[in-house]
């Protein structure tokens, strides 16, 4: 199933559509009446089906999902929007550990908010993510990503204008966060990109959520490119700075191991 997460002109230039994905009444009620005082549109689904029928048939712009629901939970909700939209999707639930920040993080959202929390913080971030989602559409717009080559590195193809990835010849399937943050790698193939760089690049000059983030997507795609993500050859860690897509050692004639981290 395909969600439908870019807005009609008209609805992008008046209010974004919200949809609220949470069981808890009382809660929804009051963050919408939140939402609407601050000029969203709000959609709300008490349940995991609901919410994924609201998604296939409307274009949302941005989702808050609970992470305890009835049926489906939140966090397979999120792995399931992510394997064909990168509607941005903002944890919101009472769960506050760090496990629950940080599989969030691994399966796709964007950012997390522990309940109880403040409208005002929540009103930022919502808006962070979309001023950023709005620059990603406007540079396409105006066709600042003109340089839609093939992308190589080691074994790996990547396809802008496809968005396709090969390993070693073998398709593989990348969430788009995924394939952004593979892309700007190979777009610097041997070069450390620091972590500020990545996460601007990637998630936004404004971004304000988990840093942690970034190693999650890494961790993500190693496990798919590395045939020990333990021990990558294709992207390593630059201890203290940032990541680097390696190229073959000229000397050795390959890559060396690294210990992830």
């Amino acid at each position: 199933m395909t969600y439908k997460n870019i807005p009609s002109k008209e609805s992008s230039l008046k209010s974004p559509t919200a949809l609220v994905v949470d069981d808890e009444e009382s809660f929804t009620e009051a963050l919408t009446l939140g939402l609407e005082r601050e000029g969203f549109r709000v959609l709300v689904a008490n349940d995991s089906v609901t919410a994924l029928e609201l998604l296939a048939h409307n274009p949302i712009d941005i989702v808050l999902l609970d992470l305890m629901l009835p049926g489906i939970s939140g966090i397979d909700i999120c792995r399931e929007i992510r394997q064909s939209s990168d509607v941005p999707v903002i944890v919101v639930t009472a769960k506050s550990s760090e496990v629950d920040a940080v599989v969030s993080l691994e399966v796709g959202a964007d950012d997390y908010v522990s309940k109880p929390y403040r409208l005002k913080e929540l009103i930022a971030r919502m808006r962070a993510v979309l001023r950023r989602k709005s620059d990603e559409g406007s540079q396409k717009e105006l066709g600042y990503q003109v340089d839609t080559g093939i992308l190589t590195g080691e074994g790996v193809r990547l396809d802008p204008d496809r968005h396709r990835v090969w390993v070693d010849d073998i398709e593989i399937l990348l969430p788009p966060k995924e394939f952004k943050l593979l892309r700007v790698l190979l777009e610097n193939k041997g070069r450390v990109l620091e972590r500020h760089v990545l996460l601007e690049r990637v998630w936004g000059y404004d971004y304000e959520g988990d840093p942690r983030t970034l190693d999650v997507h890494v961790k993500r795609i190693r496990s798919k490119l590395e045939a020990d993500p333990g021990r990558p050859l294709r992207i390593t860690t630059i201890r203290g700075v940032g990541y680097r897509f390696e190229e073959p050692h000229k000397k050795s004639g390959g890559l060396v191991p690294q210990e992830s981290n």
